[in-house]
Order: C-alpha cells, then sequence, then structure tokens
C-alpha cells in the first residue's frame, strides 16, 4: 500500500509488520502513523534499562532539578532538561568509552534523558505553589514540601501512561511534541556504531541520504553553538535587550507590543508550525492590545482598587494588569479550553484507555507477547500505585487532608484532568511553553469555589486548598514532561515500560532533594529585620536652637531607640543636606541635639497602614517558637 507523504511525487510503503498494532480494534485511520518505522525496530534487543543509565540520568535529574527551582524562584520559568541531558549523556559515554567502558545505546541513552527529566518539571511545580504557604503565615516544613514533590510527582507520571497509546502512538504526526521530537534527533545524530547497525532499515535509508557528510549532525551542533553563542552574548554579557517591548499611549493606552528573542523559542516554533504558534501570537494580541487596554480604559477612572489587583488601575503598568486579572481569564480559557479539548478527543482517548483495561485483564504472557515497543507497565501495578499515593495524600497531616475524602476526589478529578490537558498542550507547543501555572491557578479557583460551597473556610483550609493545587500542579507538570520523554522513546523505538521505571526513579531522587533545597535557598535569602533601625550619631553633627526644635512635630513611631525618651522628628531634604547631616529622617532629643538616625527598612508601599489592621499570631508550626501577635 502506497500512501502520500504530503511531499509532491513522493510516497511511502507500509511495511507489512506493524510496529504498533492495535490491540483493541478500530484504530482511526493515521497515515503518519502506518507508514512510521522506529529508529530501532521492536524485533530488535539491545541494552537499555541499565544500572549506569538509571544512575547518570538521576544524578543529572537531580542537577537540573535544583538549578530549575532556583530559575523558577527567580524568573518563574524553566525550560525542558530533556536535551541538555541527552547531550551531557552522549558526551560522557563517548569520553568514557576512549577508556576501555562500552559506548552507551540509543536506548541507554534515551533512558538517561528520560530519568533526568523529572527533576526540572517537578522543581517547576515546587516553585509555584510553595512559597505561597509560607506567604500565607505557615511554615513551610521540609516534610509539607517532601510530600507534595514525591505524591505529585508519582501521580502525574501514573496518570499518564494509560494515555501513551492515545496521546503518543494514535496522535502520530497530529501531535508534535516539540522537544521530544528535538531530543530524539538529538540521540539519533550522537548514536553509537553499535546502535546505527542496529538501525532500520528506513533509518539507514536516512542515513545514507543525510551523506558521508553527516549534514544532520553538523546542522544540530551548528544550531546549539549558533544558539549558545547568542545566549551568551545577550543574558551573560548583555549585549541586547533579549525582551524589547512599547507601550502605547492614547488611545490605545497601556497597550503594548513585546518580543522574547530566544534561541529556543525559535526552534518550537520552526516544529510546531505556523498554526499553533499563531493561535499562541494571537493570545498575546487579545492579551496585550484588547485586553489589557480596555481594563485600563474602563477602570482608569476608579478611586479604589478593584479586586483582586492591589493598586489603582490608573497607577497599574501593563505588567502589573496582566497579573491582576488577565492571568485569571488566561486560567479560566485554559481549563474551558481543556474541557473542551477533553471531550472532543474522549473517543480517542477512551480507545487507548481501553488497551489498558485489556492489559489489566490479561495474563504476563499476553502482555510479555506485545511488541517490545508497545509494552507498558502493568496496569495492575499503575492503579495500585495511584491507589497507594491517594491513600498516602489522605494519611499524612502535613497536607491537612487527613481522611479528606472530598479532596482526594478533587485530585483526582484536577489531576486527570489537567495532566491529560498537559500532555496534549505539551504535544502542540512543547513543554517549556506549557501553561502549568494557568491550569494550577484554576485548580485553586475551583478548589475554593466548592471549599466555599460545602463551608470550608477560615485559615485551616489554606493549606488544604494549596496542598491540593501544589500536587495537581506537579502531577500536571510531570505529566506533561513524560508525554514528551515518551515521545522520544516512541522515535527512536524505546521500550515504554522501561521509561516509565526509569522516570519514576528518577522523580522520587528529584523530589527528595527539592525540599531541602528550597529551603536552604529560602534561607540563604531571607534577611530578618526590625521595621525601623536606630543609628546613633556619635558626633556633633547640628543643634537646633529651642524655638526650632519645639516647632518639629513630635516622634511618635512605635519603635524608639534604645533607652527610650521623648524625641521630635526631622526630616533633611536633598536640598536642604547641611551640618554634616545627609537627606533622611532624623531624632533630637529634649535638648536640641540631633542623636539618631532613622531607616525605614520596608518601602511606603510595603508598610502597613496599622489604622483599623488587627493583630493576629502565626498560624502552624511556626507559632510554637513564635507566640507574639503580628498586624495583618
Amino acid at each position: 500500500m502506497a500512501i502520500e507523504t504530503g511531499k509532491p511525487g513522493v510516497t511511502d510503503t507500509v511495511a507489512a509488520t506493524n510496529e504498533f498494532p492495535d490491540i483493541v480494534g478500530a484504530k482511526p485511520d493515521n497515515p503518519w502513523l502506518a507508514r512510521f518505522t522506529p529508529y530501532i525496530p521492536a524485533r530488535t534487543e539491545m541494552r537499555e534499562l541499565t544500572v549506569r543509565a538509571l544512575i547518570v540520568g538521576t544524578l543529572l535529574g537531580m542537577v537540573f532539578g535544583a538549578s530549575s527551582l532556583y530559575l523558577v524562584l527567580k524568573v518563574g520559568l524553566t525550560v525542558s532538561a530533556s536535551i541538555p541531558v541527552a547531550v551531557i549523556s552522549i558526551t560522557l559515554f563517548r569520553l568514557l568509552s576512549k577508556f576501555g567502558m562500552k559506548n552507551a545505546t540509543i536506548l541507554e541513552n534515551n533512558i538517561v534523558q528520560t530519568a533526568g527529566s523529572a527533576g526540572e518539571s517537578i522543581a517547576f511545580g515546587v516553585g509555584v505553589t510553595m512559597p505561597a504557604i509560607m506567604i500565607l503565615g505557615f511554615d513551610l516544613e521540609i516534610t509539607r514540601v517532601l510530600l507534595v514533590s514525591v505524591l505529585g510527582g508519582l501521580l502525574g507520571i501514573l496518570m499518564m501512561i494509560p494515555l501513551r497509546r492515545a496521546l503518543i502512538v494514535q496522535q502520530h504526526g497530529i501531535l508534535k511534541y516539540p522537544e521530544g521530537t528535538a531530543c530524539a534527533e538529538v540521540l539519533k545524530v550522537g548514536a553509537s556504531d553499535e546502535s546505527k547497525a542496529a538501525a532500520s532499515e528506513q533509518a539507514k535509508a536516512e542515513m545514507a541520504a543525510a551523506g558521508a557528510s553527516n549534514i544532520g549532525a553538523k546542522t544540530i551542533f551548528a544550531g546549539f553553538g549558533i544558539g549558545f553563542i547568542y545566549q551568551v552574548f545577550n543574558k551573560a554579557l548583555y549585549g541586547w535587550k533579549g525582551e524589547p517591548e512599547k507601550v502605547f499611549g492614547a488611545p490605545l493606552k497601556a497597550g503594548s507590543i513585546g518580543v522574547e528573542v530566544n534561541p529556543a523559542l525559535l526552534g518550537v516554533g520552526y516544529i510546531i508550525g505556523p498554526r499553533i504558534a499563531s493561535i499562541m501570537a494571537a493570545g498575546g494580541v487579545l492579551a496585550y492590545l484588547v485586553l489589557i487596554p480596555a481594563i485600563k480604559f474602563f477602570g482608569e477612572g476608579m478611586t479604589v482598587p478593584l479586586a483582586p489587583g492591589e493598586k489603582l488601575i490608573s497607577a497599574m503598568e501593563p505588567g502589573e494588569i496582566r497579573g491582576a486579572y488577565v492571568l485569571y481569564i488566561g486560567a479560566g480559557a485554559v481549563a474551558a479550553g481543556g474541557i473542551i479539548s477533553l471531550f472532543r478527543s474522549l473517543p480517542t482517548i477512551w480507545h487507548g484507555l481501553k488497551g489498558g483495561i485489556q492489559d489489566l485483564r490479561g495474563s504476563k504472557a499476553e502482555s510479555a507477547s506485545a511488541p517490545r515497543t508497545d509494552q507498558d507497565l502493568s496496569m495492575k501495578l499503575v492503579l495500585g500505585g495511584i491507589i497507594v499515593l491517594m491513600a498516602a495524600i489522605m494519611i499524612f497531616p502535613q497536607l491537612n487532608l487527613q481522611w479528606n475524602i472530598l479532596g482526594a476526589l478533587l485530585i483526582i478529578a484536577f489531576g486527570f484532568l489537567f495532566v491529560t490537558v498537559s500532555s496534549r498542550l505539551t504535544g502542540e507547543i512543547g513543554s517549556s511553553s506549557n501553561p502549568i501555572s494557568g491550569m494550577t491557578v484554576a485548580t485553586l479557583l475551583l478548589t475554593t469555589l466548592i471549599f466555599l460551597v460545602v463551608g470550608w473556610t477560615g485559615p485551616t483550609y489554606f493549606v488544604t486548598a494549596l496542598s491540593i493545587g501544589a500536587i495537581v500542579c506537579i502531577a500536571a507538570s510531570n505529566g506533561g514532561t513524560t508525554s514528551q520523554d515518551l515521545k522520544t522513546g516512541f522515535l527512536v523505538g524505546a521500550t515504554p515500560k522501561y521509561q516509565q521505571i526509569a522516570i519514576l526513579i528518577g522523580a522520587g531522587a528529584s523530589a527528595l532533594i527539592l525540599g531541602p533545597i528550597l529551603l536552604s535557598l529560602n534561607n540563604a535569602s531571607t534577611v530578618y529585620v526590625p521595621p525601623t533601625t536606630f543609628e546613633q550619631i556619635k558626633k556633633d553633627v547640628r543643634q537646633l536652637d529651642t524655638a526650632a526644635s519645639s516647632a518639629l512635630p513630635a516622634y511618635t513611631g512605635e519603635a524608639k531607640p534604645a533607652g527610650g525618651g521623648n524625641y521630635r522628628a526631622l526630616n533633611v531634604a536633598a536640598d536642604e543636606a547641611e551640618g554634616g547631616l545627609k537627606s533622611g529622617d532624623y531624632l533630637v532629643d529634649e535638648s536640641g541635639k540631633v542623636t539618631h538616625k532613622v531607616s525605614n527598612n520596608f518601602p511606603a508601599d510595603l508598610r502597613l497602614d496599622t489604622a483599623g489592621a488587627v493583630k493576629e499570631k502565626l498560624l502552624g508550626s511556626q507559632a510554637n517558637a513564635d507566640g507574639a501577635e503580628y498586624y495583618s
């Protein structure tokens, strides 16, 4: 049978043996899948899930997880770790082969990148959710961070496994999975001689077509070099502005046009194609040229802040309007689009899930008889793992979900929904552009709405809602990464169950270290200072006469210098600095002597107006160590 490839005059002949047979029947017609052959055929056996690959992948996952956690706390985003890990793995094993060790096969390198990719996705989920608990006044306990990381990471992987056939196999050629596709190309270019010899006939023909010049490798590494040089000059040497922006005035007030000039995004755009790239650009146009100017226009006359914003709309910059209002519109769009996409994809997803149910009913012998490239972890193990994780979520008190059936049901419902949505969006726009934060906001909004309906209000349920949101966030993030890795494996001819084992191990190991790293980063960047400090002036700089001193207002601040006493407040403006006094605030004693310089350690917009404010004690375990009351 001949099938058009999409190129004029070019056809492919379908192999008689289907690499990915449909075990349920009625498979949707997919010409891309019908003519597809992986790099390593299903009939070929070679080293794959080895101890050295697991160790290297897990260690690299920890390193990239730690660096990604710092990155997400600093700038709010991360970049897929799969390709860097794959490049490091290829380079490392090729170097070790010069000292007598066997070079890694392409499938071993794939295991390394699979295990190494989990740390980055978990780090993103931890970084965008856990600090919220501390901001609300609860202690950032290491056990809480550890539990959320481990449970969310493993849950996302297990929920993705039954969707593999539906999203990775049946949607081949429809869902592009840009980072997964690019990573597969990197692995092919760096394949060992052993792997090239075992490659499929189609892969060998493609290598022969590339010619003796090895144009594929040259192209990939040339692109890598150009991107690296660009980032060095842009980010390290600050050679030019990486995100130029133009903010408009009337009549399009607060509208803006900006662009993030990034080689990685350029590559993603090339892979996903003009249609999806145009949809993403249209979202930016809608936000920055329609919604933000409209909010500015209609809200500029307001005299009080409009919730959830904390400033007057007239005083907001475009980015502040986006964060206060457009973000929630986007979160609702992500949730609505995800639900619509889920319903539209139900036939395909159900078809894939039926394959999993078939595995559940089948014997071990039947599962083993499936082609190597179509073998998943046992569905009994997957479902059992999900049940164990849900039991753990309901048992540990740190999550405030003890025997909370509603909380567990919300995690299952939102978790499966957003793991599916994340996996599909990863296939369309890539994991680096996956709107996980929007899914998290949508989860929190829906969760708190349900809590409000059932009467669960008050500080006790803050941690409950955040725990649900954090677990779903990490599950969705890791679900997208898992689908990306499985796509890479699909293209190179990996065994899915070995990849699933590798990413479970990599995710668990990375999750164990992210808690201590998060607390260490928090402690390293935390400076405890009183709201007001007083620097004693040890030399005679200025003496006010009685009349001038009496004309000064009395100092009424709560904080006073050691020893107490009555003081008057003196403000010296920049153009009035004289007599050894620089501009600033000072205290003057009853004799008219300037005695202390006053330093307010928090800017005015961060200081609380205590009029009408109430004092509350800290929540959680912090209250055991600090019983003082603070304004809130």
